[in-house]
């Protein structure tokens, strides 16, 4: 049987770099979409879901920020930023809007493809990567509260605070999966990068505090106060079962 290609929809008002972006892409695999502002990427999106998306930031009326939001919230797939905008604010902003990955103009081709291909090996492979948390007990409760247990179910994806399933992107739910693996240990920033988003070798910290940061909002009754996935000042984060 042939093999579908991946589509992935680029985002990108500059005729230029949109081209360039595709030619290398196609060349990589893809079948390419294109979308010349936010407008259209939601009206193509709506037609037809994409496996993957690079989102530009500076759009025009509807900016890649609103982009992202409207995205997420109907579908969980993969997208990455690429934008000249290289101000911490502005990649915050971007994460919490629910971009899985950022990466700043101007930048190297390669860079874009390893970490499209990164984002594929994550959902071609399920919650766990090949190592530590693909050994992890099928079903972990992470915090035994009496009416609302946080419970981890890494076979199926799925965490449950009570009888409601959280709803966890495929990088929040890696996350957890990577820290619920060694409980009590902690890991580093660098060492979160290598194993959730596969290229710690250029990859941003500041991702990951980021992600941290919205993954309590799902998974700790109290974000402002979190019990499971706490900070260790200096060092990085560990994961305290309840």
């Amino acid at each position: 049987m042939c093999r579908v290609p991946p589509r992935l929809l680029v985002v990108e008002d500059d005729d230029h770099i949109r081209t360039a972006l595709r030619w290398a892409l196609e060349d990589e695999g893809y079948l390419v979409e294109e979308a010349v502002d936010g407008e259209d990427a939601v009206r193509r999106v709506a037609v037809a879901v994409p496996d993957l998306m690079l989102v530009d930031l500076m759009l025009g009326a509807m900016d890649g920020f609103a982009v992202i939001r409207e995205v997420r919230r109907d579908h969980d797939l993969p997208i990455i930023v690429v934008s000249a905008r290289a101000d911490t604010h502005d990649i915050v902003a971007a994460l919490e809007a629910g971009a899985d990955d950022y990466v700043t103009k101007p930048f190297q081709l390669k860079e874009v493809t390893a970490r499209l291909r990164a984002l594929r090996r994550r959902v071609s492979s399920g919650a766990p990567r090949p190592g530590a948390a693909e050994n992890a007990t099928p079903e972990v409760v992470l915090d035994a509260h009496a009416t609302a247990p946080l419970v981890l179910r890494q076979e199926r994806g799925t965490v449950h605070r009570g009888e409601e399933q959280l709803a966890l992107t495929l990088t929040e739910f890696r996350l957890l999966c990577e820290l619920a693996s060694v409980p009590g240990r902690v890991l580093s920033r660098q060492e979160l990068l290598s194993r959730v988003w596969e290229h710690g070798f250029f990859g941003d910290e500041r991702i990951v505090d980021v992600h941290v940061r919205r993954l309590r909002t799902k998974i700790e009754l109290d974000a402002g106060n979190p019990q499971v996935v706490v900070t260790v000042r200096g060092l990085g984060y560990r994961l305290d079962l309840q």
